[in-house]
């Protein structure tokens, strides 16, 4: 098969949460240990750190990576989803796994996958093992795809588990109060290996606390412990919290020597070295045009702050979402006082563009619906002066039409 017949291949035969939903998701994990076993447990061959959240996880995960990197390491990076390649989600050093490797891999497992009807994530994970395994990288960054506990990265044993800010998202797998969500999340927890906590949430705190206690684990919050502050290329006040547990993890890693000044650079770069798209990223300057892939009620909270803080005439915001998002949550935090263009993404999951105008319309957002996300966007910016500002949101799959 060539590279884009083994694409389709993957993701016509199986199931894929962020196209499917819930019926991708399998809440266990003999599927991907039945696979590592298969592959000769490929997560066994190298260290990594675990990281795992609701929001934040993604641009955590990147700035771990590129602070190793320019501490002279050999970085593995598993991240999801992808917003343009497949080939996004597996990476060393900022550069993609190869075209030829995913084909391969595909081609070779293809007999087990088909026997053991694997998820779409089950097969991708395996895969990034497998990648970083032959690749002999000094460390990998694994991020987990949905919730902790039976996320098919947990199996791996991590130097240090990371866990960012919890909110409420895939509230139909993972709970429906924010501690039964933050004790998924704490599944990562292992044994002995320290946590690092980047950010105080008295409601959950003693979700974590527990959980370490129970595991003998070392707890750190990194909020309160860590006081040198650090500036990022990611941009986005959000980011400050990030920051502190990023911190926190490289301080605790044993065996490897990062200075201050890899951590200051590292920092600097996360773009560069690591190749980070969606993250409050500017895409034009005349009029402003910025996107951002927070999708859940805090993550866009924190966005929608950080636009507050923005100088502009009027402001124009293309807005689509999945089916399965609770409108009500997210929709109530929109500025009223903005032209809203409402776009349908090109997935299976993606909201009716008409459904959404009718819910935004009936809390006072106002605007019209777009048959795509594309066609949104020209309308946009056809709409706009100079002095306007463009937003592009609620969803990484509307981003990833704009980027």
């Amino acid at each position: 098969m060539t590279y884009k017949e083994t694409l389709n291949w993957m993701f016509a035969q199986l199931p894929m949460y962020q196209l499917k939903g819930n019926s991708a998701y399998h809440a266990k994990l003999d599927g991907i240990t039945e696979f590592a076993k298969h592959l000769n447990n490929p997560q066994l061959s190298f260290k990594s750190v675990h990281v795992a959240g609701t929001n934040g996880k993604g641009s955590s995960s990147h700035m771990l990576a590129s602070i190793l990197q320019e501490a002279g390491y050999k970085v593995g990076l598993y991240t999801s989803p992808h917003l343009k390649d497949f080939r996004e989600r597996i990476r060393i050093n900022g550069k993609k796994a190869s075209k030829k490797f995913v084909v391969d891999f595909i081609s070779e497992n293809q007999p087990f996958l088909k026997l053991h009807k694997l998820s779409f994530f089950e097969m991708t994970v395996g895969m990034a093992f497998s990648y970083f395994a032959a690749k002999e990288v000094d460390i990998a960054i694994i991020e987990v795809g949905l919730g902790g506990r039976l996320d098919s990265t947990n199996i791996i044993t991590p130097e240090v588990s990371l866990i960012t800010n919890i909110g409420f998202d895939h509230m139909e797998m993972l709970g429906a109060t924010l501690s039964e969500i933050a004790q998924e999340k704490a599944g990562i927890i292992k044994p002995g290996i320290p946590v690092i906590v980047s950010e105080t949430q008295q409601e959950i705190k003693a979700v974590f606390e527990s959980v370490a206690k129970k595991n003998k684990s070392s707890l750190i919050f990194a909020d309160t412990a860590i006081k040198e502050r650090f500036k990022s290329s990611l941009l986005g006040v959000y980011q400050e919290k990030n920051i502190k547990g990023v911190i926190a993890v490289i301080d605790l890693l044993s065996g490897f020597k990062v200075s201050v000044r890899h951590k200051k650079k590292g920092l600097l770069k996360v773009q560069q070295n690591t190749g980070l798209m969606g993250r409050w990223q500017v895409l034009a300057e005349s009029p402003k045009i910025i996107c951002d892939t927070a999708h859940n009620h805090e993550g866009l909270t924190l966005v929608l702050d950080q636009l507050q803080e923005e100088v502009y005439k009027e402001l124009h915001v293309i807005l689509g979402f999945v089916k399965d998002k609770n409108l009500d949550s997210v929709l109530s935090i929109f500025p009223k006082n903005a032209h809203y263009y409402f776009c349908r993404p090109n997935i299976p999951r993606g909201l009716d563009e008409n459904k959404l105008m009718e819910e935004a319309n009936a809390i006072g957002l106002k605007g019209k619906s777009y048959s795509s996300v594309n066609t949104a966007y020209e309308a946009a910016k056809r709409a706009t002066q100079e002095d306007d500002l463009i937003f592009v949101g609620g969803s990484n799959f509307v981003v990833a039409e704009v980027v």
